[in-house]
């Protein structure tokens, strides 16, 4: 059982990124855009209290002012909240209203906002170190948290508070939190400590165990192994948890011990934990479970699969911080099983030493215990001790169960289980992290566990209620309340705690002689390459962002419902995804034509209003991204939408770093306006498809110089930002094109530690958490080598699958605000096909110019091949307010531009060197 749910850097248009905040910012060179907007009148501030409400407070100090209060007593969203509390906003020129630049109020400075022109202008996304940081603070909630949704995005809850920050925060916001503590603001009667008197007042629920564990074992291939859907290959993991949930369910489970047979026979434990070869270092998360598995089913983990489990988890153990000396692959810091990457896998590995015999490094142990969050919780990420930190249940559960078998560690323990206790809903459930608000099956399994081996037993009864309620017909669950498709991955840690035991209790030897093994299975014939199978439905995924609602007129999307102001980056995206399934390719004409033939929005704006091509605004992430657009189609980037995107792509390459106040230029070879990893990539990408490959070669230099030892990317550029799964496989993407060895061996550098980032249920960590955008990605850079990391794609598509709803879109993060969300949307679905930004082609013969639908407000201009128009512009676009639209925002400012521009791509192509499939077909 894993719990790996993750969260987030902070971000805005919703995404969730690499980056956070909403992104390259569109400057209408002929067009006038407003983006200021109103306050509303506010509620008293004592009408807001612990049950009813909101309370937003902003901090003017940077600007002479002081912090200043508002209330809402019936909020929709942060910026609903941000306005009906008493203050206003401007957006930036480029996105419109949804990235908020500058708020006033006019109990300061007769309402001036803030900074005002003279300090930014508003065009381009603020600076990292100068912008309006967003936090938020549940009941009870002492110390603040970076919002992982943008304002539109993020709906408050009755008690919560809210903050906008100016200043500086680095992508994951561990730096720049407010000076004054939630408490400080809130409306009396707002900071009383919501500690329950007791467990949720439900009653009685019983889950059906046999129900479950004839679901699990009917899940098992011959009764050995668990087959994704339309693979070939073992998915290893989830073969693990059916172990552990039959075990749970059965000490002496005969289907138990065939499935760790299988496990055990040398083949299936070298292709699982050994991936290096037999000598080399094993995957510490995969060697942890094996191991736990031997303990629940009798077996030695000290023999299995011919491998000593714990001698090599001892044996790999980090000495050092990453930063203290030579550099070790796949440490971070001391204590660290070597490539685990996760808290739940270090807390599997000291359980699966404990329970064999072995007492666990001191250090290893020592390292779990500082990971605990301010509120008593834990976090699914490895991150170093005093970092951002938003408890999870499965964690902060799973971890509690480790530190109360290792003994020692009372007062560490204690705090997890009032945190759990806190953290409980009253309907039972417990949601995957402390932020959300609906209940998790898994999470709440798994907290299940850990209260009744704490003695907090009426509370793990209440968590078997609610598991009752959400139990599927055929006896499984699913990943999410209110989700109907059953999931092995969920169902193991809810049948272990229908079971009344736990993981630590399932995996200790048991008094009595374990039961023979049976024969062990023959190891099975390799099957030949395929594409993984159990992704998500491309089709319907393909029909959600078609569909008129969404894209306008079948030609852009809006950066908010009913605004009329396109967002081309993610009008790209979508053009992307549908390039990469070929699903729709009239409609991928109307997007093309759109912004190649002078289309505009229903502000008059076109696509080089959002390039800003030919100014000193001009982005090389846009032009690059609109760029590659171009390539992908067969439509010549030398002259598309009238410009010569190539030459602009030239000229942007920055000759030396700018000194302040100019922030254009972060370093030689890198591009003008493109503070990320993800912009320079996508450049990259445009100049050598294009032919480029000598004008490109700064860029290519400095991009390779930013890859860090372990084989990662970071976010950002000329800002100092972690390690992230987006940028890499980005970058990875942009540097296969290249046949030189130094390029190749930095793509096999940063495949392997994508693979090292999976969580145990197939996501991938992203800028919102289990990230969808994250794990498409993820599988478009794993594809380049698809032979290599087969399994792993699987279980990535697998996970997207799990994300898609029944509309066809899919959600922005697994354990998040639920709901279909486009730009998640486009990069799951284009991802999925692993097609690779750099080889995405997809032929556009056959099609035919469409006429513009009439009789709709903000139709835009298209102009056909022929040149004649086909539609005309002019609807106003207005809608409603934008605070009640549920656009996410930005959180982070220069992280932004990857999101817009981040291209949400498609990808799948293998490495050139290695096995390659014809590009944009379908996956």
């Amino acid at each position: 059982m894993g719990t790996a749910e993750q969260p987030e850097r902070r971000t805005g248009k919703q995404r969730l990124v690499s980056l956070l905040s909403a992104a390259l910012l569109t400057f209408g060179t002929s067009v006038a855009f407003a983006t200021g907007t109103p306050s509303a009148a506010a509620d008293p501030i004592e009408g807001c209290t612990s049950t009813t409400g909101a309370i937003v407070a902003v901090d003017f100090g940077p600007f002479g002012g002081k912090v200043e209060r508002g209330c809402d007593t019936t909020p929709t969203t942060g910026y609903e909240l941000l306005h009906t509390g008493g203050f206003t906003t401007e957006g930036t020129q480029h996105d419109g209203p949804a990235f908020i630049c500058r708020i006033g109020t006019g109990s300061f400075n007769s309402g001036t906002q803030y900074p005002t022109a003279d300090k930014e202008n508003c065009v381009l996304t603020p600076q990292a170190t100068a912008y309006w940081s967003y936090w938020t603070a549940s009941p009870g909630q002492k110390t603040w948290t970076y919002s992982s949704l943008g304002a539109m995005a993020r709906t408050p809850k009755a008690g919560d508070v809210d903050a906008w920050v100016f200043g500086s925060t680095d992508i994951g916001g561990t730096s720049g939190k407010p000076a004054f503590s939630p408490d400080d603001v809130r409306a009396a009667g707002g900071g009383t400590d919501p500690d329950p008197a007791g467990p949720p007042p439900v009653p009685p629920g019983t889950v059906d165990v046999s129900a479950a564990t004839r679901w699990v074992t009917g899940k098992l291939v011959d009764g050995e192994r668990v087959v994704d859907e339309g693979a070939t290959t073992p998915n290893y993991l989830l073969t693990t948890e059916a172990v552990y949930a039959l075990a749970g369910a059965d000490p002496k489970s005969p289907a138990a011990r065939k499935a760790a047979d299988f496990l055990a026979t040398p083949a299936h434990t070298d292709a699982y934990a050994y991936p290096a070869g037999k000598a080399g270092i094993p995957d510490a998360t995969a060697a942890a479970r094996l191991a736990l598995v031997a303990e629940a089913t009798g077996k030695d983990p000290r023999a299995f699969g011919g491998h000593d489990l714990l001698g090599d988890l001892v044996k790999y153990v980090c000495p050092r911080d990453i930063g203290d000396g030579e550099t070790i692959d796949g440490c971070l810091t001391k204590g660290d099983f070597r490539t685990t990457g996760q808290s739940d896998a270090q807390a599997m590995a000291i359980i699966a030493l404990l329970n064999g015999g072995v007492a666990p490094p001191a250090d290893a142990v020592k390292r779990l215990t500082g990971l605990q969050c301010e509120d008593g919780g834990f976090t699914s990420i490895l991150l170093r001790s005093g970092g951002w930190c938003e408890s999870e249940a499965g964690s902060t559960a799973l971890i509690a169960l480790a530190l109360k078998r290792a003994g020692g560690h009372d007062a560490v323990v204690e705090k997890a289980r009032v945190h759990l206790r806190k953290s409980q809903l009253p309907t039972g459930a417990w949601p995957a992290a402390v932020s959300m608000t609906t209940g998790s099956p898994g999470s709440t399994g798994w907290a299940a566990q850990a209260m009744r081996a704490l003695g907090d037993t009426p509370y793990a009864d209440a968590g078997l209620f609610r598991l009752s309620k959400q139990q599927l017909a055929r006896g499984a669950f699913a990943f999410e309340e209110g989700l109907t498709e059953p999931q092995l991955y969920p169902t193991a840690p809810a049948l272990v705690a229908a079971a009344r035991s736990d993981l630590v209790k399932l995996t200790t030897k048991k008094a009595d002689p374990p039961t023979p093994p049976t024969t062990p299975s023959p190891p099975t014939t390799p099957s030949p390459p395929t594409t993984p199978g159990g992704g998500p439905d491309l089709k319907k995924g393909s029909a959600y962002l078609t569909d008129t609602t969404r894209l306008i007129q079948g030609r852009y999307y809006e950066n908010a419902p009913g605004s009329g102001f396109a967002d081309y980056g993610l009008t790209i995206d979508g053009a992307y995804a549908l390039a990469a399934t070929g699903e729709n390719n009239t409609i991928l004409r109307n997007i093309v034509d759109f912004l190649d033939k002078g289309g505009k929005d229903g502000k008059g704006r076109g696509v080089h209003d959002w390039t800003l091509i030919g100014t000193e605004h001009a982005g090389g992430g846009s032009l690059g991204k609109t760029a590659l657009l171009a390539e992908a189609v067969g439509r010549d980037p030398r002259n598309f939408g009238g410009q010569d995107l190539i030459a602009a792509l030239a000229k942007a390459v920055c000759q030396a770093p700018s000194t302040a106040p100019d922030r254009s230029c972060a370093a030689k070879g890198a591009y003008t306006n493109a503070p990320s990893v993800f912009s320079q990539s996508l450049a990259v990408i445009a100049q050598v498809r294009a032919g480029e490959s000598a004008a490109a070669a700064g860029p290519i230099a400095y991009l390779e110089s930013l890859q860090e030892p372990s084989g990662a990317w970071p976010s950002l550029i000329g800002t100092p930002s972690g390690s992230e799964v987006d940028s890499t496989a980005m970058a990875a993407m942009a540097l296969d094109l290249l046949p030189d060895a130094k390029a190749q061996a930095a793509v096999d550098k940063a495949l392997a530690w994508l693979a090292a980032q999976q969580k145990d249920d197939g996501g991938f960590p992203g800028a919102s958490g289990n990230s969808v955008n994250s794990a498409a990605l993820a599988v478009q850079g794993m594809t380049l080598d698809e032979p290599r990391y087969r399994t792993r794609i699987a279980r990535a598509r697998t996970f997207l699958a799990a994300q898609q709803n029944t509309d066809g879109g899919f959600n922005v993060a697994k354990g998040g605000q639920p709901g279909s969300d486009v730009r998640a949307s486009t990069q799951a679905v284009g991802g999925a096909t692993g097609i690779s930004f750099a080889t995405l082609t997809r032929s556009l013969d056959g099609t035919t110019p469409q006429p513009v639908p009439t009789g709709t407000t903000g139709a835009p201009v298209i102009v056909t091949p022929g040149g004649e128009t086909a539609g005309t512009g002019g609807g106003s676009g207005s809608g409603g307010p934008l605070a009640s639209t549920g656009t996410q925002v930005a959180g982070l400012a220069a992280a932004a531009v990857v999101l817009v521009l981040g291209g949400w791509g498609t990808t799948r192509v293998a490495r050139r060197r290695r096995h390659r499939e014809p590009t944009g077909g379908r996956a």
